[in-house]
C-alpha cells in the first residue's frame, strides 16, 4: 500500500478556457438520463438499482473502436470514490485491456482515502470545485470523468466541464443515476462529432461553447 497525497489548496480565479487543461465527462447514458452501473449486473447496485449491464446488448465494432480509441488517449482521471473503488477492483487484473488506465495518475474526490494500492492516486479533499479548477491551470493531460455520477454534478454546477462525451443508448431505465441529477446551469455546447452505431447507440462528442443565446 502507498500513501495518497493531497491536491494541494491554491488561489483560484475565473479564467480563460484556452490552454488549459481539459475536464472531459465520458459516459454511457440512456435516453432517460440514467448513468449508473452500465458495464455489470453487481457494478453498482445502490439503491436498489436491477438494471446493470444494460449496455451490452447494444455492443458491437463501430462501438467498440470509439471505445478503444478514446482509451487509447492521453489522459489523467478525476473520479468520485465510488466509481475508483469499483475500478480498483478490476483494472489492475485487466492491465492487458487498457494499461494505460493503470499508469494514469488517478484524481479522487475522497474525504477518507489515505492509502491505496493502485498508484499513482492521489486525493482531492476540501473544497473540490476550486482544487479541481486549479489542476486546469497546470500542465498535464487533460483529465477524462468516467461514472462518478455525484462528482459530476459538481463539476456541472460550478462549470468545470469542458466536453461531453457521450454514448446514449436506445433505452429507458425509469430509475437510478443521473447525468444531470442535480440539473445544470445554462450553458452552450457545439456538436463536433457525431454518429449513431448499427445497434442504434448515438455517440455524440458537446464541447463547451460559451454562453447561451437567445433571441433579441
Amino acid at each position: 500500500m502507498a500513501d495518497v497525497p493531497d491536491v494541494p489548496g491554491l488561489p483560484s480565479s475565473r479564467f480563460d478556457r484556452a490552454g488549459e487543461r481539459r475536464v472531459i465527462v465520458i459516459e454511457f447514458v440512456t435516453l432517460d438520463g440514467v448513468v449508473q452501473s452500465p458495464g455489470a449486473r453487481d457494478e453498482d447496485a445502490g439503491c436498489g438499482f436491477a438494471h446493470g449491464g444494460w449496455i451490452w446488448p447494444y455492443s458491437d465494432p463501430e462501438l467498440s473502436a470509439v471505445i478503444r480509441q478514446e482509451m487509447a488517449m492521453p489522459f489523467d482521471l478525476l473520479l468520485g470514490r465510488r466509481t475508483y473503488d469499483i475500478w480498483a477492483r478490476h483494472w489492475p487484473q485487466r492491465a492487458d485491456v487498457w494499461p494505460g488506465v493503470n499508469s494514469a495518475t488517478k484524481y479522487v474526490v475522497s474525504r477518507t482515502v489515505t492509502v491505496h494500492a493502485w498508484q499513482p492516486t492521489v486525493r482531492i479533499a476540501g473544497d473540490v470545485a476550486e482544487r479541481i479548477a486549479a489542476m486546469k491551470r497546470e500542465p498535464g493531460p487533460d483529465l477524462h470523468v468516467y461514472g462518478s455520477s455525484e462528482l459530476v454534478q459538481t463539476l456541472l454546477a460550478h462549470d468545470l466541464i469542458d466536453a461531453l462525451w457521450l454514448k446514449i443508448h436506445p433505452i429507458t431505465l425509469g430509475a437510478g443515476k443521473r447525468l444531470f441529477a442535480a440539473g445544470a446551469i445554462p450553458a452552450a455546447f457545439a456538436v463536433t462529432q457525431s454518429t449513431v452505431t448499427p445497434k442504434g447507440v448515438v455517440v455524440v462528442r458537446y464541447e463547451r461553447a460559451g454562453d447561451v443565446a437567445t433571441r433579441p
